[in-house]
């Protein structure tokens, strides 16, 4: 959703603009080429190797941009240390990127037999991997129905700590068969592998994700001038509750769409993974 986030964000010469969620540098790119000749951009990344593609992509800009290693949550804060005032707008993809999924060696794609780890930034103690082998059945249960809005999470935590007797958990391999057999056979023939909403919570829990967005909405207002866009894809109902209730409930911003843009039936052909994408957008009044 490019296009549309660029154009909801209404990035012009110029401006300057933060994208929260760097990735591998394809909204920042669009981003600086759109406000050329004088656009400035700040880029937040907590993915050390991800910021480091990123930096290389965007070297033809050089001068007009400046990149930190740091999650969008603490946006304030880097703001703050680099002596920057409101923003002319700020972007978050809060989707996954294919490079974390297939490329990173992080343990996020149940597809693929990796360590079980699933931290953005390794500075981070806690892994997946400690979460899968440490809670009780009940915490386990918890996690999985509240991040992953799992419906079989009874099912899966018990699993879990059962095989879990016989050594510990190590790999996405592992944990993806365990919640494969987990799943009645019936509830297999989804569009989705069983272990989807599963990989989906412990992802969310380890680096906090939701905490971190919670905290980016109440902080993110103040960050921009008068007149400043937000602009937030999600890609899951959690993260899109709590951007609608932000926007809805904030009285320094005005909410500019009254429901979710989607992609195109054209960009999910091209890209399945947008299919479930939400842009909500809104501006500092």
């Amino acid at each position: 959703m490019l296009d549309e986030a660029l154009e909801w964000l209404r990035v012009a010469p110029g401006g300057t603009y933060v994208d929260g969620t760097v990735g591998l540098g394809g909204h920042s790119l669009a981003i600086l080429e759109r406000s050329a000749p004088d656009g400035f951009l700040i880029g937040l990344d907590w993915h050390e190797e991800s910021l480091a593609l990123a930096k290389e992509r965007l070297k033809p800009f050089s001068g007009r941009y400046v990149l930190v290693r740091e999650n969008f949550a603490n946006l304030k804060e880097v703001l703050e240390k680099l002596s920057l005032g409101p923003v002319g707008g700020i972007l978050l993809d809060l989707g996954i990127s294919s490079y974390l999924l297939e490329g990173s060696g992080g343990g996020f794609s149940f597809k693929l037999d990796e360590p079980l780890d699933m931290r953005m930034d390794k500075r981070n103690i806690q892994t997946a991997r400690d979460l899968v082998n440490q809670l009780s059945v009940t915490q386990l249960e918890e996690l999985l129905r509240s991040f992953g809005e799992e419906r079989f999470a009874g099912r899966i935590a018990r699993a879990i700590c059962e095989e879990r007797k016989k050594g510990s958990i190590r790999t996405t391999k592992q944990l993806a068969d365990i919640v494969w057999r987990a799943y009645p056979p019936k509830a297999r023939r989804g569009k989705t592998h069983p272990a989807t909403k599963t990989f989906q919570a412990l992802r969310i829990a380890v680096n906090k994700e939701l905490d971190n967005l919670a905290k980016f909405l109440r902080e993110a207002p103040d960050l921009l001038k008068p007149g400043g866009r937000l602009v937030i894809i999600s890609f899951h109902s959690l993260e899109d509750r709590l951007v609608k209730q932000a926007f809805k409930g904030d009285e320094r911003l005005k909410v500019l769409t009254k429901k979710p843009v989607v992609p195109s039936p054209e960009e999910v052909s091209k890209n399945p993974r947008a299919r479930s994408a939400k842009l909500r957008a809104a501006e500092r009044v």
